[in-house]
């Protein structure tokens, strides 16, 4: 059965809203807990993460028992009903280190997709005074007023957002060099540590392009919503469409300015 993608929206914008609740109090009560390390000294996962991804889950598996989950943390997979084409891509707290750090950028991170792609997608970053939201053909959003990508139209004008692949030591080396090619052909590259961030401001014009060499769907998943509802395009650094899929992601403001870009990091 098709859902109304209002009914959808809705969902994700709840489920982003009460995972940033959880941030705003955990730093209002001064609770910035570093609980574990997952598989490297620099990756960590929070009290908060935890809280947060509960609070997101039971908004969706309430409204939608029969939808698919992916979420970030530790048994935040769900599998959905036989033949049930939903999917939702929950990352609970985008930006973890930055939270244990009193850095405000930091934000709750919603998508839900089909076979099509994103359908539906929030971004909550509470501690900035930002939420953004869209759903596919409706057009893009940040705190109610509708946004667009800007319209640089030159690549060395490009102001670039990245992260680092502090996880994949196996893609840094490449990485390094794209990053020194960026450094030299754009006006420069800024590195916040949230990629939901860095795509909102693809979709709301501070940014003109993103790129990371290896990101995981729920990083990924509710941007790429954003940046292509306000007019932007997004797609894989090698080429080809993004998927629920782990890899590398790169958006910008226009084709012309993607494919630009893409031969600029790629030293073609």
């Amino acid at each position: 059965m098709r859902e109304k993608p209002d009914v959808l929206l809705a969902t994700a914008r709840e489920a982003a809203r009460v995972a940033a609740s959880v941030h705003e109090a955990a730093a209002r009560d001064g609770d910035r807990r570093w609980v574990s390390e997952k598989t490297m000294s620099s990756d960590f996962v929070s009290d908060v993460d935890m809280k947060a991804q509960e609070a997101a889950l039971e908004v969706i598996s309430t409204r939608h028992p029969r939808h698919h989950i992916l979420a970030e943390e530790e048994g935040g997979g769900r599998p959905g009903a036989e033949g049930t084409e939903y999917l939702w891509l929950v990352d609970p707290l985008d930006g973890t280190t930055n939270f244990l750090h009193g850095h405000p950028y930091h934000a709750a991170s919603v998508a839900v997709w089909d076979g099509d792609g994103p359908l539906a997608a929030a971004v909550d970053a509470r501690a900035l005074g930002k939420t953004w939201f869209a759903a596919r053909g409706r057009g893009a959003y940040e705190n109610g007023e509708r946004i667009q990508v800007s319209r640089t139209s030159r690549t060395d004008r490009y102001l670039l957002g990245t992260g680092f692949p502090f996880k994949a030591h196996d893609v840094l080396a490449p990485y390094l060099a794209e990053l020194d090619r960026a450094l030299r052909y754009t006006s420069g590259v800024r590195r916040t540590g949230a990629a939901a961030i860095d795509l909102a401001y693809v979709a709301n014009g501070i940014l003109d392009g993103f790129w990371e060499a290896r990101l995981a769907p729920w990083d990924f998943g509710a941007g790429i919503l954003l940046v292509t509802e306000a007019g932007g395009v997004a797609e894989r650094v090698e080429g080809g469409r993004l998927d629920a899929t782990p890899g590398s992601v790169m958006a910008a403001n226009t084709r012309e300015g993607l494919d630009r870009l893409r031969e600029v990091l790629l030293g073609r």
